[in-house]
């Protein structure tokens, strides 16, 4: 895929760090971004007590759409002085459908960047991360603190495991693969022919992005007792990767959105640029 419009989520309490990292991203690709402001509402009061509180309720919402307004007009503000094609919207939501509205304005872009103020956010991060790879379908670029983000990495790392997921994500990133220096397939405690792996695990893959003209190598390690998120962990680092490829691994039941433990394990904490898809 090629990324064309990139879709950043800020928030009414954030700077402007990961609007910066995201105009950067663009001007890389010559892609146009696409900025959504976010506040998250308070939930209507209940209970006997909703009479007596709803007039502050009311005003606590006031002053969160006086807020909203104010920080919409400071990216509108910022976006102008940056040479990058660009446009604004705002959302004033609650946090229940947050994901559902995210999810919304990402099927119009290629790709949702989360920067290091979005991922350090307690409540808009998960909001963001459900909305485009449960509403969307987008793949999602996690940049955390430190990490070389960037839509042109030279080193990529895939986490690969042949299931739908690892195939959507190499999908997603094929034009940055055919494009890198190098391409490591990781492949954590395979077993030939199981799982879909096949007689030589990794060989199917490599064939197939072979085929794209991507530069591969396959790695297969032994996890030796630590999880398959350490073991992914430490061969970045060693492999001096600029971006790890990998599968979301989840699903979706009355809302409640769970994640697989080494999607979980990245989302915490990722290690280094991540660019996942469900």
């Amino acid at each position: 895929m090629e990324f064309k419009t990139v879709l950043t989520v800020t928030g009414s309490d954030l700077g402007d760090s990961d609007l910066r990292m995201a105009v950067t991203l663009c001007q890389e690709v010559d892609a146009h971004l696409a900025v959504l402001v976010m506040a998250l509402a308070a939930p209507p009061p209940i209970g006997g007590y909703a009479a007596v509180m709803s007039e502050a309720w009311l005003e606590e919402r006031q002053a969160d759409m006086d807020k909203l307004q104010q920080r919409t007009a400071e990216v509108s503000a910022f976006l102008a002085a940056n040479a990058v094609s660009s446009d604004i919207s705002s959302e004033y939501q609650e946090e229940t459908w947050a994901d559902e509205t995210i999810g919304q304005r990402a099927r119009y872009t290629d790709i949702v960047l989360l920067g290091p103020e979005l991922l350090s956010h307690p409540v808009l991060k998960g909001r963001v991360l459900e909305g485009a790879l449960f509403s969307s379908g987008k793949p999602v670029l996690l940049a955390p603190e430190g990490s070389k983000a960037s839509l042109r990495p030279k080193r990529v790392m895939i986490a690969w495991d042949s299931r739908l997921e690892a195939s959507n994500a190499v999908t997603s990133a094929m034009d940055l693969l055919s494009a890198a220096d190098a391409v490591h397939v990781v492949l954590v405690d395979p077993i030939g022919d199981e799982g879909g792996q096949g007689a030589e695990p990794g060989a199917d893959i490599a064939t197939y992005l072979a085929r794209h003209g991507v530069k591969v190598t396959v790695d297969r390690l032994p996890s030796q007792g630590r999880t398959v998120a350490e073991t992914l962990r430490q061969h970045a680092i060693d492999a001096a990767a600029d971006l790890l490829v990998m599968g979301a691994y989840g699903h979706s039941r009355l809302r409640q959105r769970i994640f697989g433990g080494v999607t979980r394990s990245m989302v915490d904490e990722p290690p280094l640029a991540v660019l996942m898809t469900r």
